[in-house]
């Protein structure tokens, strides 16, 4: 919950949680947002990383932030992907990965389990 509540730090919009862990083995979820323009997406993912690294995550691989259409970070047991609306409609994960279970994101003020 920790890149969800970063992202909505930075107004990242349609944020969504996907848990592929019964349909594919190379993660266990997506974290799926929208910026409204690159320096948003840029700032979203800046957010994301400062809050995991406090937590010691770090990712594995970076992608498409200088572009910043549509950011990808690895962190092996998540990958968070951060778009411009237009890339995320056109790549659209929720419908690619429609086999995948969403994940109900709970109010910021609900207690939660640390990740």
């Amino acid at each position: 919950m920790t890149a969800v509540r970063a992202a909505e730090a930075k107004k990242g919009r349609d944020i969504a949680v996907l848990d592929l862990r019964e349909v594919t083995s190379f993660t266990d979820y997506f974290v799926i947002c929208t910026g409204s323009n690159v320096r948003q997406t840029q700032a979203i993912s800046d957010e994301i990383h400062l809050q995991l690294k406090q937590l010691g995550e770090l990712p594995i691989s970076l992608e498409g932030y200088q572009n910043g259409e549509w950011i990808l970070a690895d962190y092996g047991d998540f990958v968070v992907h951060v778009f411009l609306p237009q890339s995320r409609q056109f790549y659209d994960l929720e419908r690619l990965w429609r086999h995948a279970k969403p994940v109900s994101i709970p109010p910021e003020n609900a207690a939660q389990p640390v990740r």
